[in-house]
């Protein structure tokens, strides 16, 4: 998969959009993607980059300090992590489930359509994702901050074109992705922590 994200998010911060965008997807039971959905999780990158630590300076003795408790340390934190992200896609799925039937059917088969055309460029598709969250920004009642309904409509969005036409999935999944990271990615990172804290 192309991991190149205009906005310099780390590695670290790409997959935590790639798990939760992925972890929504995995909460639609009924839907028609499940086959590439699977095929998806596939080609994610897997949680070694969750944590990063650097701290495993070489001793005076030559030896790395604490190399395997860091090890150990980073697979259980990067578990703990996982397991985080998981509750909160869990919990926006459940969200979205209740909004889901308030997304008109025309906008989602523009929105299909603009992603079967490809000519267009990365960049044009996260323009069409931009101009359809924004269509459904100006006429949905949120009563919710306006970063969370973002987020919430972003991965409807994926839902709903990949259930439209499954064989979208890959490509609608890495634009959301990237769009989250570029305009979003401050407020998963801080539901992350809130949910950590």
């Amino acid at each position: 998969m192309d991991r190149k994200v205009t906005n310099g998010a780390s590695l670290q911060d790409e997959y935590i959009t790639d798990l939760l965008v992925f972890g929504f997807l995995q909460n639609c039971p009924n839907c028609n993607f499940h086959k590439e959905l699977e095929l998806l999780g596939h080609e994610l990158p897997t949680q070694a980059h969750l944590w990063e630590y650097h701290d495993d300076e070489l001793q005076t003795d030559g030896n790395r300090s604490s190399y395997f408790h860091l090890e150990e340390r980073r697979v259980a934190d990067s578990g703990h992590q996982e397991e985080i992200i998981q509750n909160i896609a869990r919990h926006l799925a459940e969200i979205g489930d209740r909004m889901d039937s308030s997304i008109h059917p025309g906008l989602v088969n523009d929105l299909a359509r603009q992603f079967m055309n490809m000519n267009l460029s990365e960049e044009d598709r996260r323009n069409y994702l931009a101009a359809a969250l924004g269509q459904m920004m100006r006429t949905y009642p949120w009563d919710m901050e306006e970063e969370k309904a973002m987020l919430l409509l972003a991965m409807l969005l994926v839902k709903k074109v990949a259930d439209h036409t499954p064989s979208l999935l890959r490509d609608v999944f890495r634009t959301t992705v990237n769009f989250i990271n570029q305009n979003l990615f401050t407020y998963v990172r801080n539901l992350t922590r809130n949910e950590r804290e």
